[in-house]
This record gives C-alpha cells, sequence and structure tokens, in this order.
C-alpha cells in the first residue's frame, strides 16, 4: 500500500528526517543473515496461515486437510515451492499438530536462526529501513511463544472504561475483578 503514495512519500521525505547512515561491516556476513531472516520470516508466514486454516475448519467444519493443502499449494502456479514437501510431510507425521513452529526440523531451524533475525530487524531499524514483512513475523512468532502477552493492558483498560471486567495473572482464571480506576487515582 506505502508504494502506491510515491508522490506523498517524496513530499514527505523533505519534511520528516530520519536516520541515514550507511552499513558497515561484513555485507558477505550481512546477507547470511538476511537469508536466515527471510527464512524464518517465510516460516512464520506459512506457520501463521495453515493455522488459520486449520481455526477455519475447525470451527467451520470444513475439513481442511493440511496436507494436501500444502500439496495444492505445490502444483499451483504462484507458490510452487519446494519447501511445501516439508510442510505436508510435518503435518503427515502429527496430524494434530497445532502450529508448523513446533514440528522439530522447523523449530530448530527458527530456534537457530532467531539470533540474525533479531539482528537483521535491528540494524534495519538503526538505518530507518522499513522491512515490514520481517517484523510482522518476528511479532508474530514473540507472541506465538510468550506464555503471557501484554494484553493484561487492553484488559484494564476495557474495564476502567466500560467495566468489562479482566483477570489478574495472580488469581485463579476465571475469576473476573472490577476495579473502580477512578477512585484509585
Amino acid at each position: 500500500v506505502m508504494s502506491s503514495y510515491k508522490d506523498e512519500r517524496v513530499a514527505a521525505s523533505k519534511q520528516l528526517t530520519g536516520p541515514t547512515a550507511k552499513f558497515e561491516g561484513d555485507a558477505k556476513a550481512f546477507v547470511n543473515k538476511v537469508r536466515d531472516a527471510l527464512y524464518c520470516s517465510k516460516m512464520c508466514s506459512y506457520a501463521q496461515g495453515m493455522a488459520l486454516i486449520a481455526k477455519a475448519s475447525a470451527e467451520y467444519n470444513y475439513g481442511v486437510s493440511l496436507p494436501d493443502s500444502a500439496r495444492i499449494w505445490k502444483g499451483g502456479c504462484i507458490i510452487r515451492a519446494g519447501f511445501l514437501d516439508k510442510i505436508k510431510k510435518a503435518f503427515v507425521d502429527n496430524p494434530t499438530l497445532p502450529n508448523l513452529l513446533l514440528a522439530p526440523e522447523f523449530k530448530q531451524s527458527i530456534l537457530d536462526r532467531q539470533e540474525a533475525w533479531r539482528e537483521v530487524l535491528i540494524l534495519a531499524n538503526k538505518l530507518g529501513i522499513p522491512v515490514p514483512a520481517f517484523s510482522a513475523s518476528l511479532d508474530y512468532f514473540d507472541s506465538y511463544r510468550r506464555a503471557s502477552l501484554p494484553q493484561n493492558l487492553t484488559q484494564a483498560q476495557r474495564d476502567y472504561f466500560g467495566a468489562h471486567t479482566y483477570e489478574r495473572i495472580d488469581k485463579p482464571r476465571g475469576e473476573f475483578i472490577h476495579t473502580e480506576w477512578a477512585s484509585q487515582a
């Protein structure tokens, strides 16, 4: 979408300054890190897509076979990646696999590459280079691997504005609490 705003971006570039540093370092080593970041981002994209398909299939009783989905995609004209054979195998080996990130081969591959993935994002941010797909996929990975998320703040805000209640992490699940936030200030 941002690419469609070329004229606006050119005008904004004259008013909104940011980092303009150039890369300094071992370019060959950094290319390998970018390759690792691409692998991890691609893996998260497939993992998220397959998880969404599985969830919709279960919710609406579609009966979608994830191994068949991978096979069909490979036979199409857009995503003919050999990587889909590994995805198909992961779901054949474990039909109840909740997410590709938990398949042994993929799990270890991401764990081995995540440091490079993070380094690429750090440098891109430092240099002011947008890498939205890398960033979004790392956010997905970090959200999926966390036992608790910062959504607790959202629950508190909803309770403050609409008395929707919230659950405390130090209390049993299912125990909902409302706080009179204004009187606490």
